[in-house]
């Protein structure tokens, strides 16, 4: 053939075999070359994987240590078996199953942990909220309080502390054995005003003051009253009487200013005004009232009238007074006081009143239980329940 004849191109297969090596191995480098910041961490992994366990190790038990529902569920779950021993056995007397008040502080302020403030690490010694629980009720003054009795205080108090301190608050301890103001007669019911104002005292710069009596269980506590009530007052609160009036108060009285700040948040139940939990702002105004509400006059005059005590002072109090009521707010009752059934039992179809676990309602208030109720059963099922939505996956790792 003459040089200038035409040579059809070559096919896929005529290209050597050697070729063919190089295309696909060039090709399998491109595809699977790796990016440099994975080569690099996969290097320093590998390195120094030993240093990295431990690490991971310090992290978890860090964490673990920081988390006060560990410790709180614990404390309850054996506060639970202890009460279950001597359940069938009410008249033994164990001293050292019992809650001692000279191994209490009468004042714990929390600390709140935070990365970016280091002083935080050690000590919150300017709480926003101060919660005060009131602890002892009925123990003391009438009767000695019986090991379940001991229990559901001992399971109330771990609850309080662990929540204050897992979200920086002071909580304050109150004794309600003494309560004898007045030579003839004991006005425990009373002592919310006093305990309110002592506390006022104690903590002048807190913004806010919680209280809760002693047959309350925190459901939720990684709820902060921030998030869950102050962040959220102009969906929550309701200032007039329009919505919900049990106790038929008169709804317009004059010179009333509902453009004035709240001072006061409470909620109401079946009966009226409810006072086992509440929250009062420190403020003057909040000062003038408790010094009106626990005015020796009035209470002279109508302390045997009253039924439900400090309640109805109050209800008469904002009944008639426009000052007060201009900076009371009312809060739906499951906001911060669901009951449990049996509870406003005439009302037991009223979705209003009673914890819904489904809803996951922040505060149970097991009022009245002594009346007719279980106390320690509704204790021992909000508490399993409480454990049951907040336990963490490692927890069982050190129970």
């Amino acid at each position: 053939m003459s040089s200038n004849s035409y040579e059809l191109p070559l096919s896929h297969g005529g290209v050597k075999e050697e070729e063919k090596k190089n295309i696909r191995s060039s090709s399998k480098y491109y595809q699977n070359k790796p990016n440099s910041w994975q080569r690099r961490i996969s290097q320093v992994i590998s390195r120094h994987k030993t240093k990295f366990a431990i690490l991971f190790g310090i992290i978890f038990l860090f964490q673990w240590l920081q988390d006060p529902s560990i410790n709180e569920i614990n404390n309850n779950s054996n506060s639970i078996k202890n009460s279950k021993k001597v359940a069938n056995n009410p008249s033994g007397f164990n001293e050292d199953t019992l809650l001692k008040y000279g191994d209490l502080p009468s004042s714990v302020s929390s600390r709140k942990f935070s990365w970016k403030n280091p002083i935080s690490w050690f000590w919150n010694p300017n709480p926003r909220i101060v919660i005060i629980l009131a602890a002892n009720d009925g123990g003391g003054v009438l009767r000695w309080k019986n090991e379940q009795e001991w229990s559901i205080e001992r399971i109330s108090i771990n609850n309080k502390m662990a929540y204050a301190k897992r979200h920086g608050y002071a909580l304050t301890l109150k004794d309600l054995t003494v309560s004898k103001r007045y030579s003839h007669e004991y006005r425990e019911g009373w002592q919310k005003v006093d305990i309110l104002k002592q506390t006022m005292r104690e903590f002048p710069d807190a913004e806010w003051f919680w209280w809760l009596d002693l047959d309350t269980l925190i459901m939720e506590p990684d709820r902060s009253l921030e998030d869950h009530i102050f962040s959220r007052l102009d969906e929550l609160v309701d200032r007039t009487l329009n919505h919900f009036n049990p106790l038929k108060i008169e709804v317009d009285i004059p010179y009333v200013d509902y453009t004035e700040q709240i001072d006061l948040l409470i909620t109401q139940d079946c009966g009226g005004f409810n006072l086992g939990s509440f929250l009062i702002r420190n403020s003057d105004w909040s000062k003038l009232l408790l010094d009106i509400w626990f005015e020796p006059v009035a209470y002279e005059q109508k302390h045997m009238v009253w039924e439900h005590k400090e309640q109805d002072t109050l209800e008469s109090l904002y009944a008639s007074q426009a000052w007060v009521r201009s900076r009371v707010g009312f809060l739906p009752l499951r906001a911060i006081n669901a009951f449990p059934p049996g509870a406003c039992s005439e009302f037991s179809d009223d979705p209003r009143f009673f914890y819904n676990e489904g809803a996951r309602d922040f505060v149970v208030n097991m009022a009245g239980c002594n009346f007719g109720r279980d106390c320690w059963g509704e204790m021992s099922h909000y508490t399993s329940l409480m454990e049951k939505f907040q336990s963490k996956w490692y927890s069982k790792l050190f129970s």
